[in-house]
């Protein structure tokens, strides 16, 4: 596995990383077989997958320490990352944007603890908080940098001038975003201007999730509480609409002889070297498919028919979730 450097600050991840999320929340089989995804964590090591991602809000807590106890004996050779914003500890530990440094302290030791470490590599600030200025997070985790309780912090996210503000206060190492074939806001303000401010950019939801691998045609696939159900481009019509993602790049795939989820992620990886995936999976037989992505190199025709897909029908979370992205 190829490595990058994930921005301009120092730190070095492998290509493509691991989302660890669905192994616990918000996905069909979330949390049922945590044995299984300890052992696709492990794997996915074994293949050269360096990066690996949750956040406090995953389960919540149960990701976090999973993750933690599946790369306890190989912590100083893998790159961490959590986040926190989504959960306000100073109201009970509910759910709610809170970016304000005395939640950041408590959200951080907490994280430390499920995670069994005395450092977080890459910290993100999940969700922007509208009610505390930019410059007062960055100011306390700017302070936990210097304490070595974090080694980098990133947003995810951002607006391009929430990313500036952030950035004059304290280098930002990394910007998380959704970007996928069917998830391409980014190209318009989002990557321009982490490009030019040395930021790394690091895309989740890369396979449009799990839709660009073509498994899933229908939410009557899904659990009841998987989130996707409530998913815009998941819905009727729309999904319909949407199965011509999964035909273009089952195009591509005959084409290649590789699997449609190489060909999603080869397209994102040839959008840059400044780009790191961060593709989820509880099995290790999708693991492996996923690295695959990382040997192949699409022709210049390929990646431009993918390119040429229009926008996706429906947005990519419902109305409440939209509100806040961007911010």
């Amino acid at each position: 596995m190829k490595k990058i450097a994930l921005g301009s600050q120092g730190l070095e991840v492998s290509r493509l990383g691991l989302g660890c999320m669905g192994m616990s929340a918000f996905y069909t089989g979330a949390g049922t077989d945590d044995a299984g995804a300890v052992k696709t964590i492990h794997r996915a090591f074994d293949l050269g997958v360096t990066f690996f991602d949750t956040a406090e809000i995953y389960g919540p807590y149960t990701n976090e320490e999973l993750v933690g106890s599946a790369l306890a004996d190989r912590r100083d050779q893998v790159v961490i990352a959590t986040k926190f914003g989504n959960i306000d500890h100073s109201a009970g530990s509910v759910r709610g944007l809170n970016g304000r440094p005395e939640n950041i302290r408590l959200a951080v030791e907490g994280s430390l603890k499920r995670l069994g470490t005395d450092y977080i590599d890459l910290y993100y600030q999940h969700r922007m908080d509208p009610k505390t200025p930019i410059e007062d997070t960055v100011g306390e985790l700017a302070k936990l940098v210097e304490e070595g309780k974090i080694r980098y912090y990133g947003l995810s996210e951002a607006a391009p001038a929430t990313i500036r503000r952030a950035h004059a206060v304290h280098p930002v190492t990394a910007l998380q975003t959704e970007y996928s074939l069917w998830s391409r806001d980014p190209e318009a303000e989002i990557l321009p201007t982490v490009r030019e401010l040395g930021i790394g950019f690091v895309p989740y939801s890369p396979l449009g999730r799990g839709f660009l691998t073509g498994t899933i045609r229908s939410v009557d696939q899904l659990d009841e509480d998987d989130f996707r159900r409530s998913n815009p481009r998941f819905a009727g019509e729309n999904l319909q609409a949407n199965i011509r993602f999964v035909e273009a790049v089952d195009a591509v795939a005959a084409e290649a002889g590789a699997t449609p989820a190489q060909v999603a992620l080869a397209w994102l990886l040839a959008q840059g070297d400044d780009i790191a995936p961060i593709p989820g999976t509880r099995q290790i037989k999708y693991l492996a498919d996923n690295v695959g992505a990382d040997a192949l190199v699409l022709s210049t025709g390929q990646l431009d028919r993918l390119a040429s897909l229009p926008a996706a029908v429906g947005e990519r979370y419902p109305e409440a979730g939209m509100a806040a992205l961007n911010k």
